[in-house]
Order: C-alpha cells, then structure tokens, then sequence
C-alpha cells in the first residue's frame, strides 16, 4: 500500500511535463480578443486632459449616492 502511493507521488510530475501545455498569441481577427499592453484594457483613457476630473466625478458620485439617498429616504419619511 505505501509502495503504490510513493510510485504515484513519484511519478505525478512526468504525467504534468508529458501534457505539452501550449500557449499561442492571441488572434486580433477574432472579436474575442482585443490588442494587448498598457492601458489597452481600460475603457477610458487616462492619458486624456479631462481624466482626474471625470475619474473623480464617477468616484465621487458612487460614493455619494448610496448615502444620499438614504438620507433622503430617513428624511423624507419623518413627518
């Protein structure tokens, strides 16, 4: 019983180097794939001129509009 899992301990890794795992580069052709690199994966530019203020403004209203919007519910209820 030891002997049979020792020889599968020992021989797990020549089953994984044998798979041949292959990578190969994605096909720009396909619409599933989109270019690669820096910045390619955002859907805004940060590079732009407007971006701290748009970047701020969405940060800043997500934060805001839960909280705003249970306080407007707190007050709109008292009488």
């Amino acid at each position: 019983m030891l002997a049979r899992s020792a020889f599968r301990a020992a021989s797990a890794p020549t089953l994984v180097a044998r798979r041949g795992f292959q990578s190969t580069r994605a096909q720009l052709s396909s619409p599933y794939h989109y270019p690669e690199g820096p910045r390619s994966n955002l859907p805004f530019d940060p590079l732009k001129k407007g971006f701290a203020f748009k970047f701020w403004g969405y940060m800043g209203t997500g934060f805001f509009l839960p909280f705003g919007l249970a306080v407007w519910q707190t007050k709109k209820n008292k009488p």
